[in-house]
């Protein structure tokens, strides 16, 4: 089962790249972040000329998840739960795959947090990832395969990011953001890019500003966390770079991963 996670930044602006990717790439599932639009204004007829399925979570001009797949999702649930005055689209997950070899898939769209000297922005950050903490915890008490797949936009590490001097303030370098999603990691998650690589400053987002495509001055923020039993199956994970290179590309590029079924 191949799983990928993209931010689009706009699904419609990005619709080609898109078609470009399911056909090249053939994921039996992809989450996508950033699609700006409502679930109902999504181009499915399109990704279904291509033999997926759409279940989306959006809302107008801003944030929005989706789940396409080649088979159905199964199991749906639209939002993270605990906070029902939560109204930013951020969070859906299904279960995918045949009986015996299926896993849940989430696709989320953590906040930026930006300026992290907000207290608003900042505490929203923080505190949706402390209710993404407490539901792996339950998914994990269910002793289910499951992957956490999405915009994470935490740079874990300074390896992660091109400047952690000039980030260390960063709402995506803060410590206290740093510490949630080790936080993530010691329930027992699994970092799917690291598996497979150690090497340093290997990037999922470059600025449109500045020249740092061509510079290559990025951050990977786009992560796959695994549970216990998803990691026991992942036999391969890797960002794919070329989509970021093409005109009018989004400022993130896809990482997937794929599980043994």
């Amino acid at each position: 089962m191949k799983i990928a996670s993209w931010n689009v930044n706009s699904v419609k602006v990005r619709l080609p790249h898109l078609l470009d990717y399911l056909k090249s790439a053939q994921p039996d599932v992809l989450c996508l972040q950033e699609i700006k639009c409502l679930a109902d204004d999504f181009p499915r007829l399109e990704v279904a000329a291509l033999g997926y399925r759409v279940e989306a979570l959006g809302q107008r001009a801003y944030n929005g998840v989706a789940l396409i797949s080649k088979e159905p999702a199964r199991d749906i649930v639209l939002g993270l739960p605990g906070d029902d005055g939560d109204d930013h689209a951020r969070y859906i997950e299904a279960t995918f795959g045949p009986d015996g070899a299926a896993a849940r898939v989430a696709s989320l769209y953590l906040p930026n947090g930006n300026p992290s000297n907000d207290a608003a922005k900042f505490g929203y950050k923080l505190a949706w990832m402390d209710r993404l903490i407490e539901h792996a915890q339950g998914l994990l008490r269910r002793e289910v395969p499951f992957v956490l797949a999405g915009d994470y936009n935490i740079c874990p590490t300074d390896d992660d990011v091109y400047d952690p001097v000039g980030f260390r303030d960063d709402a995506l370098c803060r410590i206290e953001s740093r510490s949630r999603f080790r936080a993530l990691l010691y329930q027992g998650l699994t970092d799917g890019y690291r598996v497979f690589h150690r090497e340093p400053h290997k990037y999922t987002y470059w600025d449109y500003q500045a020249g740092r495509w061509s510079r290559d001055e990025g951050l990977r923020i786009d992560h796959l966390l695994l549970s216990p039993h998803a990691a026991d199956r992942i036999v391969g994970c890797d960002i794919d770079k070329s989509p970021r290179g093409k005109e009018r590309a989004s400022d993130h590029t896809p990482i997937w991963c794929e599980l043994a079924v």
